[in-house]
Formats: structure tokens, C-alpha cells, sequence
């Protein structure tokens, strides 16, 4: 007896080819059949009127810490999501020095769950064996980060390395690497990232790349020199002879709306030159991230202690405000600083502030916007999430049709009100993008979720229905599909996802999770 049989559904599997109707049947975590399946199962589901296809890889998430918060454990699930790519933006847990670990910590402050991380780990190693031991509810595919390999070696210091931390540098990314990374990550935009040059990006995508690796990066400025980023991600791709994964493709700033269709440009020739470039999206017109990130880098070198104390002398908080604005009034985000939403702070006297803008605390507060955001920097030491409109609803459509874009939420798990793609990635694209506004079809949209993003990271037994491939598996009713997350009330589970199943294992029936978590760190090469 099988451990499941999934009945008359329409299948798409991933590779962007017509749906067809067929059963799967899934014995020991893996596809046995698909076709008339005669064979009885345990459980059997009747996708009569859904379809089934590959479960979703998230190619650009931020679970590194969330994956241990056990308090909640569906929001990815129950979007259909069954692997997440994490270590995005330059920053994993790991690995840690003893010096400099308290800087990263900080860092991460304001996407740290509140119970559930002990950082008990030292090494890249230690830190995969730690999420393999607590169960994850979904599978990991982990890449190292340059931000957090800086800190380990440097600390938050606004400086190129000597020969001996650049050589200690590769020393940790190969390290990550033998250990299970997929490659190495970069957030060009944030510090100590903003510190680094060109040429130490590529000594470390070198190392990635001599082990089959991939070099994904939020880019340097994606607003008024997003071209010129654009082209200094291909020349690290082409000095490191490593293949490239775009993080979160914008053109962020109203005055840059449009040059989506540039930056794609610059990316197709590059593809056409035979470089392997390509980009990932979430369908969304507004960001997140922390809101320490408006600041100008030089004043975070050094870290969140550093920061605060610049904050609080008058004279540096005035150099710093007068720095805040670009001749346009948005930050170096993009985007009004009176618009920004507070999704996150640690302490209990600010949790009014979460849900707000700044320009509504600047009422309650009766202060400037820019006082309000200083003020509360100072006040959570720097562990405040924010939600940011900077983006044109126009661009992630045409962003989203580009043959080279794949799927990822980027969301970050706050226990505040986080951003709605936490919540609601993958039923939006499928709802919004596909059933209402036929940006795309159902079999591109899937392949752009599945596929393709298993193609990019080589994942062999992923993405793609198959006989011996994992059973990561979603039954989906296209008729309903949709996000219910919105950025005031973004703790919404969406509709229309009835069945995942995590290796093997059912993880949600009904719409519901069940409580079991088969989740697995994915070996490489695999």
C-alpha cells in the first residue's frame, strides 16, 4: 500500500508545458507514478477540479532565524511553499566569531524571533546541523553570506580588508561551502556590504563559484544607479566566472519608475553574451527592510551601538538629516519618508508605533517624521522593521513577464504586522497576476515558482513532477487562489491552497496545517 494517491487533478509540473490530467501516487517521500495509478494508499486525495504541481521554491527568503521560531510554522506552508532559499541579502546566522558576533546579532535584531534562537553555533556546519535538529517546517537551501562573513572578520568598518582578512574571508566562505552552501550572498546596499569594493566581491564569488555555487546579490542601488549596478553585478559574474541571481528586481524612487525596461535589457545582453543572469521578484509595489537602512552608511560603521550614539549627539544627527533626503525628498530606499510603515519594534512602550506611518506618529508624537525615525532608532537600538513605498505597480508587471524572473518573497517574519508577502507571495501571483489581471498563465507562473528556480540552484530532485523526484506537492484550486495579507493587516493566511505535502508528508489538508513539519537542509548536488 502507497502512502498517497492524488486523484484526477490537472497536472503542472513545473516545466511551463500544458496541464494534463493524471494521478500521482507518493510512497517513502518521493513521486512512485503518475498516470492511471491502480494501486490503493493510506491516504488518498480527490483533486478533482485542481490542480497539482511542484511545491513552491522561494528563491529569495529570509527564514535563517524564523525556521526555529516553533510558535509559528504555516505562514510559508500555507502558501504552498515548501523550500526556501535562505541567507539572502548578505546576511545567515553563520558564521560567528566570538569578538564580533554581538554586531550581528544586533543587526538581525529586528527579524530575530522572540523565543526559540539560542545561537548555539560557531561554524556554517554548526549552524545547518542546528536546523536540521529542530524539524523545519520547510526545506532549507542555505547560501552564505558576505555581510555576516565581514562582521566575523572585520566588524561593521567602512574599509577595504588586509590580505590577511580577505584571506581569512575565503577561508570562511569555503568553509560554508563544504559544509552545504549553494553559494554566496551580497547586500551591496546595506553596511558593511556598502563598505566593500568590487574586487573583494569577486575574490569571495571565486570561492563559491570553484564549488558550482551561485552569487546572488541585492544590489548596490536599485533607484538612481540601478544601471550602473546592474553592470557591476555582470562584472562580478564575469570576473568570478559564476552564475548570477539578481535579488528582488525594482526601480525604486518615483523619478526612476521605468527603467525596468533598461536594467532588463542590460540583463538579456548579458545573457545573449552568455553569462548566466537572472532575477527574481515579489509582486508587490512596496519593500521591507530595517529602518536603520535609510541612514547614510558612514554613519552605521561600527555597528548599532555606534549608530545610536551618533543619533544622540546633536551635531552628527543634524549632519546625518541633512544627508536623509535626495534632491527629490526620498531616501536612499526610494520612496516619502512620511509613507514608511512601522512592521516591527522589541519593546513593549513603542508597540503603538507597529501598523503606523511615520507621518502618523509624527502627529501622535507631535514631532518631525525624521525626528520620529531617529528617536526610534535610538529607542529599539535599531531593531525596527519598516515597510517601504517606493515602486511602480507598472514595473513589477513588466519585471514579472521577463522570461529570466523567478518567484521570491523576501519575506521577513516579523511578529509585528510584516510586510503581506510573508503571508501572501505566491496566492497573489497566482490570484492577482493570473486569474485577474492575466499578466501570466498558469503553467509560466508555476514554472517561474518551481522550475526554473530548481534549474538555477541545481536542485535534481526538485521543482519539477517526476517519477523519483521528492514529493513536494501542492493541490490548488486556480478558480479561488488568492492573498488576503494586506500591509495593514498582513497576518492573513490566503484562500484556495487546499493540500502540501513536504517530502512526502501532508503539511497542510484542507486549507489547515496539520501540525507536521518533514522539512530537510537540501544536500547539494541532490
Amino acid at each position: 500500500m502507497l502512502d498517497i494517491i492524488i486523484r484526477n487533478g490537472k497536472i503542472i509540473d513545473g516545466s511551463g508545458n500544458p496541464w494534463y490530467s493524471a494521478d500521482i501516487a507518493v510512497d517513502a517521500g518521493q513521486i512512485v507514478e503518475i498516470g492511471r495509478v491502480n494501486s490503493k494508499a493510506k491516504e488518498t486525495i480527490d483533486a478533482a477540479g485542481n490542480i497539482v504541481c511542484p511545491g513552491f521554491i522561494d528563491m529569495h527568503a529570509h527564514p535563517d532565524l524564523t525556521l526555529f521560531y516553533k510558535e509559528v510554522q504555516d505562514y510559508k506552508l500555507r502558501q504552498g511553499v515548501t523550500t526556501e532559499v535562505g541567507g539572502n541579502c548578505g546576511f545567515t546566522a553563520a558564521p560567528l566569531y566570538p569578538k564580533t558576533s554581538e554586531q550581528l546579532k544586533k543587526f538581525m535584531a529586528f527579524i530575530t524571533p522572540p523565543t526559540g534562537v539560542d545561537w548555539g553555533w560557531s561554524t556554517f556546519k554548526e549552524y545547518l546541523q542546528k536546523v536540521s535538529d529542530s524539524s523545519p517546517a520547510t526545506n532549507l537551501v542555505p547560501l552564505v553570506g558576505h555581510g555576516t562573513v565581514r562582521i566575523a572578520v572585520m566588524g561593521v568598518q567602512q574599509r577595504a580588508p588586509t590580505q590577511n582578512e580577505l584571506s581569512e574571508m575565503e577561508m570562511l566562505v569555503d568553509e560554508a561551502m563544504e559544509a552545504g552552501a549553494y553559494g554566496i550572498s551580497t547586500g551591496l546596499v546595506y553596511v558593511p556590504g556598502n563598505y566593500a569594493e568590487t574586487e573583494e566581491i569577486v575574490a569571495l564569488a571565486k570561492i563559491a563559484a570553484r564549488h558550482g555555487g551561485i552569487y546572488a546579490t541585492h544590489m548596490r542601488d536599485e533607484g538612481e544607479n540601478l544601471i550602473n549596478s546592474v553592470e557591476e553585478t555582470i562584472a562580478i559574474c564575469q570576473g568570478a566566472d559564476i552564475a548570477v541571481q539578481i535579488s528582488h528586481h525594482k526601480a525604486a524612487g518615483k523619478l526612476n519608475h521605468g527603467k525596468v525596461i533598461e536594467s532588463l535589457g542590460v540583463i538579456q545582453n548579458a545573457r545573449n553574451s552568455g553569462l548566466d543572469v537572472t532575477i527574481d521578484q515579489y509582486p508587490y509595489s512596496a519593500s521591507s527592510t530595517t529602518l536603520q537602512a535609510i541612514l547614510p552608511p558612514w554613519s552605521q560603521e561600527g555597528g548599532v551601538e555606534k549608530i545610536v550614539e551618533r543619533l544622540q549627539d546633536n551635531e552628527i544627527r543634524s549632519e546625518i538629516q541633512n544627508q536623509l533626503l535626495n534632491s527629490h525628498g526620498e531616501t536612499r530606499m526610494g520612496g516619502v519618508l512620511d509613507e514608511i510603515l512601522i512592521t516591527e519594534v522589541k519593546s513593549h512602550k513603542n508597540k503603538v508605533c507597529v501598523g503606523k506611518t511615520l507621518k502618523q506618529l509624527s502627529d501622535l508624537r507631535n514631532q518631525e517624521s525624521i525626528d520620529v525615525a531617529f528617536d526610534l532608532l535610538i529607542e529599539e537600538e535599531c531593531a525596527v522593521g519598516m515597510v517601504n513605498f517606493s515602486m511602480s505597480e507598472d514595473d513589477v508587471k513588466t519585471v514579472m513577464q521577463s522570461p529570466v524572473t523567478m518567484i521570491g518573497s523576501d519575506g521577513l517574519y516579523q511578529v509585528g504586522n510584516p510586510h503581506p508577502r510573508v503571508y501572501g507571495t505566491y496566492p497573489r501571483v497566482l490570484g492577482k497576476y493570473v486569474r485577474e489581471d492575466e499578466v501570466l498563465s498558469l503553467e509560466t507562473a508555476v514554472r517561474k515558482m518551481t522550475g526554473f528556480p530548481s534549474q538555477k540552484l541545481g536542485l535534481h530532485k526538485k521543482g519539477l513532477l517526476r517519477v523519483g523526484f521528492d514529493a513536494d506537492l501542492v493541490v490548488l484550486d486556480p478558480t479561488i487562489v488568492k492573498d488576503q495579507a494586506t500591509f495593514l493587516d498582513s497576518r492573513q493566511y490566503p484562500v484556495g491552497i487546499d493540500y502540501v505535502i513536504v517530502n512526502g508528508q501532508i503539511a497542510v489538508a484542507d486549507g489547515q496545517f496539520t501540525g507536521t513539519t518533514a522539512g530537510v537542509v537540501v544536500s547539494k548536488n541532490r
